[in-house]
């Protein structure tokens, strides 16, 4: 009789890896969904976008700097929303209209 193991033996084995390993294929795939139905989520939970965006400057009291269309790439970090009034307004006052969405064309200004 030999010491090695029997075919048998092997084949149990070889079976109790497979199903680790689809074990740890099937917790993979349950992170994926969780995470994907986290990103499904914050989609809709999302504020909708503003219509038109006025950059600020830097500073308190400082004057703003642009007015943007909504979703301008453009717009920096410092922004907040505002009424298409407000983005009349601003435009009427000199502040710069951004030259990439070009709001003065979209708010019929020109």
């Amino acid at each position: 009789m030999s010491d090695s193991p029997s075919r048998l033996a092997m084949l149990r084995f070889a079976r109790r890896i497979a199903v680790q390993q689809v074990e740890q294929i099937d917790r993979w795939i349950a992170d994926e969904e969780r995470r994907e139905a986290e990103r499904e989520q914050g989609e809709r939970a999302r504020p909708p976008q503003p219509d038109w965006i006025m950059e600020l400057g830097i500073g308190v009291g400082s004057r703003p700097i642009e007015v943007h269309v909504g979703g301008c790439y453009a717009a920096g970090k410092r922004r907040r929303a505002i009424s298409r009034e407000q983005a009349l307004a601003a435009l009427a006052d000199g502040i710069r209209a951004c030259i990439h969405c070009r709001p003065d064309t979209e708010l019929g200004v020109l």
